[in-house]
């Protein structure tokens, strides 16, 4: 997007002055960047869940790869194996782009970790676990999120993703969603 607007900005210039030939270079630059802003935007990316269990290596060996940025995020976190935790990477393109984690009681999952790579904050990976999938958790019968929250840069992720703040929490119901949207 800013090579199209640098591009486009040269081939005016280029107009102005009379300089077709940088005009005509730009000009070509402008419609190599929209032909693949065209097909960057028209891909659809494919989402899908992969459960692990606690004790799985890869699932350790990712903690610990990411451990500095997952630290930056959610200071508190420490990898601990429980049986009572759910625990799943998100594959985008067949990809490993964030790791799910969450103790689950009755039917709340008190959520120990939500991480996405860098390469993948864009908020794809959060709607296709918040919003696209909820019957996978009811399924699983969890009705509500729960989170501590983190850095400001997570707690405002939660805020954003619809969970709300109460008695120091970060709190998303899963069914009341669902009811809103007929899936009942």
């Amino acid at each position: 997007v800013i090579n199209l607007f640098g591009a486009t900005f040269f081939m005016t210039y280029g107009i102005l002055l009379e300089a077709y030939p940088v005009a005509f270079l730009n000009g070509l630059i402008v419609c190599i960047d929209l032909y693949y802003l065209y097909q960057m935007w028209r891909q659809k990316d494919f989402f899908t869940f992969m459960e692990v269990k606690p004790t799985s290596d890869y699932l350790r060996t990712f903690v610990e790869f990411y451990r500095d940025d997952i630290s930056s995020i959610i200071p508190n976190y420490t990898y601990h194996v429980e049986d009572s935790l759910i625990c799943f990477f998100i594959l985008r393109n067949m990809v490993p782009a964030g790791l799910f984690i969450a103790k689950v009681e009755g039917d709340q999952a008190h959520v120990k970790l939500d991480y996405v790579i860098p390469n993948y904050r864009d908020f794809k990976v959060a709607r296709f676990i918040f919003e696209d999938n909820s019957m996978f958790f009811i399924q699983r019968g969890i009705l509500r999120f729960v989170s501590e929250g983190g850095s400001d840069f997570h707690r405002k992720y939660l805020e954003r993703m619809g969970f709300v703040r109460s008695r120091g929490m970060y709190v998303h119901e899963i069914g009341n969603r669902i009811l809103q949207d007929g899936g009942f």
